[in-house]
């Protein structure tokens, strides 16, 4: 059966959706949420720039930002996924995380699709399964699968 590719079905197979699936273990939900908590209580102003984290939340991670004026092509963000990958699996022997911390909602944003699009051709390369989510003040978003969490207020338990 075959549907254009628009639906699960493409090419007569069935095609599982990508990223974060629910129900969330619990493991998982709780590294997140410690991911959206360090970045509220780290980032109090209203607009500021994407920064990209490879490795665990509330442990060893590499960070990286694009100022204004750096290039900003496909290779680039790859190649910088790439070695931020690298340097972590060397040092903790796992597979890491990567997660964009933002501004703004956690509807899907061009800066999302860019970075989402680096770290599939990062962690490809690399032959590593990728865990990826974007972070906001309230909450995260996985940007393959939708499958996101948001608080209103985000305290510590």
């Amino acid at each position: 059966m075959e549907d254009g590719g628009t639906g699960p079905a493409v090419r007569g197979r069935l095609v599982g959706v990508e990223g974060i699936s629910e129900p969330v273990p619990r493991a998982m939900a709780t590294v997140l949420r410690r991911a959206a908590l360090d970045h509220a209580r780290a980032e109090h102003r209203r607009g500021y720039p994407p920064l990209l984290h490879v490795g665990f939340p509330g442990g060893a991670e590499e960070l990286f930002t694009l100022t204004r004026g750096d290039p900003t092509d496909h290779a680039i963000r790859a190649d910088v996924l790439a070695a931020m990958l690298q340097r972590c699996r060397r040092v903790a022997g796992a597979v890491p995380l990567v997660w964009l911390t933002r501004a703004g909602p956690l509807d899907l944003q061009d800066v999302d699709a860019a970075w989402l699009a680096a770290a599939r051709t990062a962690a490809a390369e690399a032959g590593v399964t990728l865990t990826m989510v974007v972070v906001t003040r309230h909450g995260w978003r996985d940007p393959r699968s939708g499958v996101r969490r948001e608080w209103k207020r985000l305290r510590q338990r």
